[in-house]
């Protein structure tokens, strides 16, 4: 009969190198965005702001799977920093809409290095880095369909 309290262990936990790498990536992350002055929760909005240049607030949430009691603050400082704007919707003034700004359109050149230099550390092959991206949405995938059950 095996051990109740083995599921307990750390070594038995899937959440907990998933936990343990994240927070590495985001610190190997740090030096890069160090140098175009952005956490890394900034950074990432950006990425979708660059992208799609204009969302509802909302919708930059629904991207980064971000609460609006994050994104607020995480928004008003790029704000601050000159990168957006926000502003209410003319069609539905409960909406507020991010819009990329020129100064937040010109830091993507300074930032297009950064990928290529954090994929330098981590050195994954492309067939290996493929595999983690669709196993990691897979698990993303089920977590908000189970939490949008409840």
């Amino acid at each position: 009969m095996g051990d109740k309290y083995e599921a307990l262990k750390l070594k038995n936990q899937l959440c907990f190198p998933l936990y343990a790498c994240s927070k590495e990536i985001v610190k190997a992350y740090k030096q890069y965005l160090d140098e175009i002055d952005l956490t890394y929760t900034q950074y990432i909005t950006m990425m979708v702001m660059w992208e799609h240049k204009e969302l509802r607030v909302k919708d930059v949430g629904k991207y980064l799977y971000l609460d609006s009691g994050t994104l607020t603050p995480l928004l008003k400082r790029l704000e601050e920093k000159g990168y957006i704007k926000r502003q209410r919707s003319a069609e539905d003034e409960r909406d507020l809409i991010v819009t990329i700004t020129e100064s937040g359109e010109a830091l993507k050149e300074r930032a297009v290095k950064v990928p290529e230099k954090l994929g330098a550390c981590v050195d994954l092959d492309a067939e290996k880095a493929q595999a983690l991206y669709s196993i990691l949405y897979e698990i993303i995938g089920k977590l908000t369909a189970h939490e949008n059950d409840k």
